[in-house]
């Protein structure tokens, strides 16, 4: 059986990174070809998905055959930031399908959600209100989410990404009731893309603690490596991503929707 969380970071890296991969099924739902395969390697093994760039459709939006990169490239931002909210992602220079990126695989615990749809016009004590909508045959609904640190924080790196398409399905919590983000491929656009459902927050101060790991981050990304971003990203796309950071400094509050492009995603899960 796959080692799961027993490996520390470092051997995921070195186990995704160097391990063989062996496939082990298809996941249907995704736009993309992604596959589940457990990647072995001196001993060790760890469940993992596998995006190969050569599985990836051209979106008119994005440059083509980049989209692997931008998910290894929302990791490094992530981890230097110290917000750990997305899975170990690394590149493969080679797999089954050719080069791509590898993410550990996350074991859900289905019982628990952070985004919810509640009856039109209520909002569970400790949750905060995105927008009131029309579901199935008419009916009031509105769209929900919890106020917890681990959403705020993903909240803030969302801005700083620039994610396109941070549905509730995208929002995952495994049985240590750690709170993962997945699914990066359409982020780090030059253009302002932000679309996702935690807006709850729109307009309120950002905590201490995520003005500091921002600062932490605008640190990482005015290193020369910028943060492990040169060889996923475009310069511009780097430098407006420095950009988006020091907004939100200067700022200090969770960003309003902006104009001229869909600030929720469809559908919404």
């Amino acid at each position: 059986m796959p080692d799961h969380d027993r490996l520390d970071e470092s051997d995921a890296i070195r186990v995704l990174t160097h391990g063989q991969l062996d496939i082990e099924g298809r996941l249907v739902e995704a736009s993309n070809l992604a596959v589940v395969a457990v990647a072995q390697l001196d001993g060790l093994s760890l469940r993992c998905v596998y995006k190969p760039v050569s599985g990836e459709r051209p979106l008119w939006d994005f440059p083509e055959s980049t989209l692997s990169r931008r998910e290894v490239a929302a990791y490094r931002i992530s981890a230097a930031a110290g917000w750990n909210l997305v899975p170990t992602t690394v590149w493969r220079d080679d797999g089954p399908a050719g080069e791509g990126m590898c993410q550990r695989w996350i074991d859900v615990d289905e019982g628990v959600a952070l985004i919810a749809v509640v009856p039109g016009g209520s909002c569970p004590t400790g949750w905060k209100r995105v927008i009131d909508a029309e579901g199935a045959r008419g009916r009031p609904v509105t769209l929900v989410h919890a106020d917890t640190p681990e959403l705020r924080a993903m909240a803030v790196f969302d801005a700083v990404v620039n994610n396109a398409d941070r549905k509730g399905g995208h929002v995952l919590i495994d049985a240590s009731a750690k709170v993962f983000g997945i699914d990066h491929g359409v982020t780090f656009s030059a253009d302002d893309k932000l679309r996702t459902v935690l807006w709850g927050w729109a307009g309120e101060p950002i905590d201490d603690a995520l003005i500091a790991s921002l600062e932490v981050l605008s640190d990482a990304l005015a290193a020369p490596d910028a943060a492990g971003l040169r060889s996923l990203l475009h310069r511009d796309e780097i430098t407006r991503t420095r950009e988006r950071v020091d907004h939100l400094l200067a700022d200090a509050t969770f960003p309003y929707p902006g104009e001229g492009w869909p600030s929720l995603p469809w559908p919404a899960f």
